[in-house]
């Protein structure tokens, strides 16, 4: 073999080598290219979805914002003068003015609050919390277009944590109510508020629960649980589905922080329109009335009662002359469906009572000695004294219900004459007299100081602060005892 044909024989191997090698090369880093993602592509399916996902939420949001308003609220805090050590001083009314440091003259300054309303008509009626305008002195409505409204108090309603306002404008966006009964776990909705004032903030998550009782946010409670970022500010604002309709006013967040932690709190539009409508129409909240004491029906009373499950209301004492009383209702009756709905505890019960116009007449399914039996009861009108004797107190006395100790109830209850002050009706789960104080214990005294009626006790639990011991003289069994109520 010629030199010649060497060098081409050498020559047609080094080629035949670099294009292996180059395939190789080729190979190697289209593989890799498609590992890192340098070639995946998205399909047009996934693009599609998203797509239409993210356009159907920008369509809902964009419809019901202009309805969500931002509420401002101002009240005057007056405080006492203050002592300066020198007040009539040249030196120091030069720089602190004529008034400073002189007793008796009372020192203002003003306090405000940021929170949310919702337009639900288009004349300007606003539902929003009561906390938010809770005595102000001054309210200011913001709408998503700038312009600015003082608002007026229509009405409010502590026991649930709603107010309405009004605006001097017509013809303003709204928000459908929606039925928040058809709400299911798992369902998508979105927030509307203006947390920490940051106006038209919108968030969505998912309904994490429904029908949230014992919170101790307010007297009436059936929240619906969501993980939509609320934080504070968003008070007020609008929890709306899918289909843009208001499901729920924004009310109060669960944080050890004081900010958003994944559990949100709303008041449903059922129980919200309700008060809306009463509000508006009455000037007041006028709810129904039973006349029972009810407990939670436990485990070991289910067994007692022949009931399969732990659900129902327990009758623990019936109202004399009450509604209960005169359909037959009976002291150790488990009611379980109240009007056509199921009663899962005392809490379900008392919400769909209070919601029930006064003159209806419902059908209320029982279980008593272990048959079940159906009742017509005609709901009233629930007594005055009755909803001043769950005063929404900030101490250990918070949900402690009481009555007047009239004639007929200290007949009823074998109660001597000379006794005085309010019958303990109901004692609230989670209330911090719970397993202190008992149904049918009379109050006698508090601190001391005597119970003559529903007035006295109002008044006098009413000043008692949220850190402050009670001492309360209770007539219990036929005797009177001493209970030291501690707020340690």
């Amino acid at each position: 073999m010629t030199q010649n044909k060497q060098h081409l024989i050498y020559g047609a191997a080094l080629i035949l080598i670099g294009l292996v090698s180059g395939l190789v090369i080729s190979s190697s880093f289209n593989w890799h290219s498609k590992a890192f993602g340098q070639e995946t592509a998205i399909s047009k399916e996934a693009i599609d979805i998203l797509s239409k996902t993210s356009q159907a939420m920008a369509e809902v949001t964009a419809a019901v914002k202009p309805a969500v308003v931002n509420i401002s609220s101002t009240k005057n805090i007056k405080a006492p003068g203050f002592q300066a050590p020198f007040p009539d001083d040249p030196f120091f009314r030069r720089f602190f003015g004529d008034g400073f440091g002189h007793p008796g003259i009372p020192r203002e300054h003003k306090q405000s609050s940021l929170g949310s309303g919702v337009i639900v008509d288009k004349d300007g009626y606003i539902l929003t919390n009561n906390h938010v305008i809770k005595d102000a002195d001054e309210i200011t409505v913001r709408l998503s277009d700038k312009r600015e409204f003082k608002g007026k108090v229509v009405g409010t309603d502590p026991k649930t944590d709603l107010a309405v306002i009004k605006i001097g404008s017509d013809h303003l966006p709204v928000i459908k109510l929606g039925d928040s009964e058809k709400l299911k776990v798992g369902e998508t909705v979105i927030a509307i508020g203006n947390p920490f004032g940051l106006n038209q903030t919108v968030t969505s998550g998912i309904v994490s629960a429904t029908g949230r009782a014992n919170v101790g946010i307010a007297d009436y409670e059936d929240f619906i649980q969501t993980d939509a970022a609320i934080n504070p500010g968003n008070s007020g604002g609008a929890l709306v589905n899918v289909r843009g309709e208001l499901v729920g006013i924004n009310t109060a967040i669960f944080s050890t922080s004081g900010g958003y932690q994944g559990i949100g709190f709303a008041i449903p539009s059922s129980m919200a329109k309700v008060v809306l409508d009463n509000l508006i129409n009455k000037g007041k909240v006028v709810r129904g009335w039973l006349g029972v004491s009810i407990q939670p029906v436990t485990q070991d009373l289910a067994k007692q009662f022949g009931i399969k499950d732990e659900k129902g209301a327990l009758v623990a004492d019936v109202v004399e002359d009450s509604p209960a009383e005169k359909a037959g209702l009976q002291r150790g009756d488990v009611i379980i469906e109240y009007d056509g709905k199921d009663v899962s505890d005392p809490s379900t019960l008392r919400n769909s009572v209070a919601g029930t116009p006064p003159g209806k007449k419902v059908a209320v399914k029982i279980m008593r000695d272990d048959k079940k039996q159906q009742l017509e009861i005609t709901i009233a009108e629930l007594p005055t004294e009755i909803q001043k004797a769950h005063g929404d107190f900030d101490n250990i006395l918070k949900g402690v219900i009481v009555q007047g100790l009239t004639p007929d109830v200290k007949k009823s209850m074998d109660i001597p004459n000379r006794v005085t002050g309010v019958v303990v009706t109901d004692i609230e789960d989670g209330s911090p007299a719970s397993g202190l104080l008992m149904a049918h214990d009379v109050i006698m005294e508090v601190n001391r100081k005597k119970i003559n009626g529903m007035k006295d006790y109002e008044s006098i639990v009413s000043r008692i602060k949220s850190g402050q011991d009670i001492l309360l003289l209770v007539f219990r069994n036929g005797a009177t005892t001493y209970i030291s109520l501690s707020a340690r």
